[in-house]
């Protein structure tokens, strides 16, 4: 079965919680929309999916409408930086909504809940060592 990789974070933490597809009551939910926190062991938390990526790499945005991945003309924002005003190139992009095909969900924190962020999301062994050598 597929995995959920939900990319959580506030302002000054943020970190990553896999959890199954088959376990997840968010499908069918759009970036905007405010989910809770309770099914990834993060309690009392509540937070608001600002955007993800599906299994192939492309972004989600927020003006595609539904689930389907198309070709989007994109001037700015999500997935496109021009290099000159006004340039415009024709990209693909996923739909607004989450569906199976998602695989990266990012979230932010609206809500905090009673335990800090850093202990329910430690950092990993890798990220610890990097910052001991700095």
């Amino acid at each position: 079965m597929a995995v959920f990789k939900f990319v959580i974070s506030d302002k000054k933490h943020s970190g990553q919680v896999e959890k199954d597809q088959k376990d997840c009551p968010i499908l069918g939910k759009r970036i905007g929309d405010t989910i809770q926190g309770d099914f990834l062991g993060l309690e009392g938390y509540e937070m608001k999916v600002t955007g993800g990526s599906d299994r192939d790499g492309f972004p989600m945005r927020r003006d595609i409408e539904g689930t389907v991945r198309k070709r989007f003309m994109a001037s700015e924002g999500t997935g496109f930086r021009p290099e000159k005003e006004g340039l415009r190139k024709r990209r693909m992009f996923r739909g607004n909504t989450i569906s199976h095909d998602v695989s990266q969900i990012n979230c932010s924190v609206v809500k905090q809940g009673s335990k800090a962020l850093e202990e329910l999301l430690p950092r990993k062994a890798k990220e610890q060592k990097e910052e001991k050598k700095e």
